[in-house]
This record gives structure tokens, C-alpha cells and sequence, in this order.
């Protein structure tokens, strides 16, 4: 019994020496990781020593917080991204550039899609976005959204004239829509663009669409009107210019393709000289019969021999005429919250 009981403690013993040294070892561990994810490199102490304009208070909290490593890295990495930024704009000083105007209208999806677009938006350089609003004024919804927005912008707004709008019972395609908003932002750009201090192109981005950052790219330094393929229109898969080195040799379009342009307003842009100064008055015709309105346009500035085909000869898409579901269950059920007297909170804006 005793030598059991001796044995018995010895086990015990042994037991408790193992948990205490794998403690030590995790804890030691831990204490590693920690060291390395909150210490600086000293490629990070150097640049944190390093004097950058109006960061000189910042860089006064690092030395007088040393001890507190992780608040010295995130103000470091606020002075990589100023850096970076600085970096950034120097480099497109020289870019033309790309006046997008877009008109929009008041309804349920409005903000979720202006915030889409912007997304994009936000990673093209020199870039001044138009909105025009199919309104008598501005409305709070859209100013609050472009002063948040990250991007330079100019808010402008005219009301479609009654005779021209489409009532709810017409279908979308029933009238041609955003006619006299883009030509509020052609006017704007014709008044406020100087051609001796600035290079550019015009560009109608709807806000229903879905643009890759890459096209932008591709109309920056278009010389007259460049044009290429979009996706989802013309009755097919894609619609727009068949090209062969770098010109157009015809048009591929399932939706009135005897049009002289069988183009969406989306597939082309134009260099902002050639509107300013060469056809000061091109401008879109509200009495145009709706899918023609592309075609009505570009028949006042240009040919189709003198088209420029972008986007690898016209052989990729990097825009889509896509268009976001109505939520037809959450307005029904909001019209039903209404009648209630519960109405979703509107100061929550959606």
C-alpha cells in the first residue's frame, strides 16, 4: 500500500510538472506573436522618423508614445496613405479629363444605384462627375450623397417637361428618357471647361449600368468619338461596332439595325474639343423617337468612317446595360406599413 501510494504521487507529480511546462511554452508563445504583430519593422521606425509636410505633430505622438506600438502603427499608416494619395494625384495631373454626366430620377433604388457606380468611379483618375437630377430642385437625398461621396462632382437638376414623361402605366421604352439632363450637363461642361487649361472626354454614364474601370481608360485619350461594344442590348448578347484595326467595318445589333449609329448611349464618348468648339450645338433632340436619340447625336458630329474603335478592336466588353430588380415585396410592403400607421423610419435613408 505505501510503495501504491508513493507511486501513485510520483504520477501526480510528474502530471502537474508537464501542465506547468506547456503553459510556459504557450504563454511564451503568445507573447512572440504579439511582439510581432505590434512591433515596427525597422523600415516602418525609419518612415515614422521621416518629416512629411503638415504631419509634424503626428510624427511628435509617435516619439512621445513610442511605448504604445500599435497606436504608432496606425499612424503610420496614415502617413503611407497620404503618401500614396500624394503619389496618386501627382501622376494623373497630366491625364485628360473624363466629364461622365448622368442623369438620375427620384425612386426606390436611386441611392443603392448612385452608390454602385461610385464605387467605380472612385478608382478612375481625373474624373469630374456630372449628376443631373430630373428634378425642380436638388434634392437632399442626392447632395448628401455626392458630398460623401469621394469624388469631384458637380450637382445640377431640370424637370423633365410633362409632356415628355412617361406615365407609370408606359413601358420604360415608351419615351426617350434623360434627354433634357444631359443636355444640361453639355451646357455646364460648354460654359465651364476651359480647352486651353484642360484636355478631356464626355462620356453619358447612365447610373443603371455596370461600368469596368478598365473602359475608362480606353476613352481617355480618344481624338474624336471612340466607340465599342456593350453587353445586354440590341435584342442580343452584346450590341456595337465590328472593328478591324481600329476601325469600324460594321455594326452587330438585333434592335433596328438600319439605324445609321445601332449604338447604346453607353458605347461611346467624345472628345470634349469637338463639342465645345467644333459643334458647339449638338445637342439631343427630345422629339426623337426613343432609340434613335444615340443616332440623332452623333449624326450632327461625326461618321462612322471616323469612328475609333476601342476595347482591343471591339473585341471585349467592359460595359453592361444591366438593371437592378425593382423590390416590388418591400414596396408593397411598406404601402401596407403606411396604411398601418408604421411606416419605416424615413429619417434612416435609404
Amino acid at each position: 500500500m505505501f510503495v501504491r501510494g508513493i507511486f501513485k504521487y510520483v504520477i501526480l507529480l510528474c502530471g502537474f510538472t508537464i501542465v506547468v511546462l506547456l503553459t510556459r511554452i504557450i504563454e511564451n508563445r503568445i507573447e512572440n506573436e504579439n511582439f510581432t504583430v505590434f512591433s515596427l519593422s525597422e523600415e516602418d521606425e525609419y518612415l515614422s522618423k521621416t518629416t512629411h509636410p503638415n504631419t509634424e505633430r503626428s510624427n511628435q505622438d509617435i516619439k512621445t508614445h513610442n511605448k504604445n506600438t500599435k497606436t504608432n502603427i496606425n499612424i503610420l499608416h496614415a502617413h503611407q496613405i497620404n503618401k500614396r494619395n500624394t503619389i496618386s494625384s501627382s501622376r494623373s495631373t497630366d491625364l485628360p479629363t473624363i466629364y461622365a454626366i448622368t442623369p438620375t430620377y427620384k425612386r426606390f433604388l436611386q441611392k443603392a444605384e448612385l452608390t454602385r457606380v461610385a464605387n467605380t468611379f472612385r478608382h478612375v483618375k481625373n474624373f469630374h462627375w456630372i449628376v443631373v437630377e430630373d428634378s425642380r430642385i436638388k434634392t437632399n437625398l442626392v447632395h448628401n450623397f455626392l458630398e460623401n461621396c469621394g469624388l469631384k462632382y458637380t450637382h445640377l437638376n431640370i424637370r423633365t417637361p410633362k409632356p415628355l414623361r412617361r406615365s407609370r402605366k408606359q413601358p420604360r421604352w415608351s419615351t426617350s428618357r434623360g434627354v433634357e439632363q444631359r443636355n444640361l450637363g453639355l451646357a455646364w461642361i460648354r460654359i465651364h471647361v476651359s480647352l486651353n487649361k484642360t484636355k478631356g472626354v464626355v462620356y453619358f454614364a447612365d447610373d443603371d449600368n455596370t461600368y469596368d474601370v478598365r473602359l475608362f481608360e480606353e476613352m481617355r485619350f480618344i481624338k474624336r468619338v471612340g466607340i465599342w461594344p456593350v453587353a445586354f442590348t440590341g435584342a442580343a448578347r452584346w450590341s456595337g461596332p465590328v472593328c478591324k484595326n481600329g476601325k469600324v467595318i460594321g455594326f452587330h445589333n438585333n434592335w433596328k439595325p438600319w439605324r445609321s449609329f445601332p449604338i447604346d448611349m453607353a458605347g461611346f464618348a467624345i472628345n470634349v474639343k469637338l463639342l465645345i468648339k467644333v459643334f458647339p450645338n449638338a445637342s439631343f433632340d427630345p422629339e426623337v423617337r426613343p432609340g434613335l436619340m444615340e443616332t440623332s447625336f452623333l449624326e450632327q458630329i461625326t461618321t462612322v468612317g471616323e469612328l475609333e474603335g476601342k476595347a482591343d478592336d471591339c473585341m471585349k466588353v467592359y460595359v453592361w446595360h444591366t438593371r437592378t430588380e425593382t423590390p416590388v415585396i418591400n414596396i408593397n410592403g411598406e404601402r401596407q406599413l403606411i396604411k398601418l400607421g408604421v411606416p419605416s423610419n424615413l429619417l434612416v435613408e435609404t
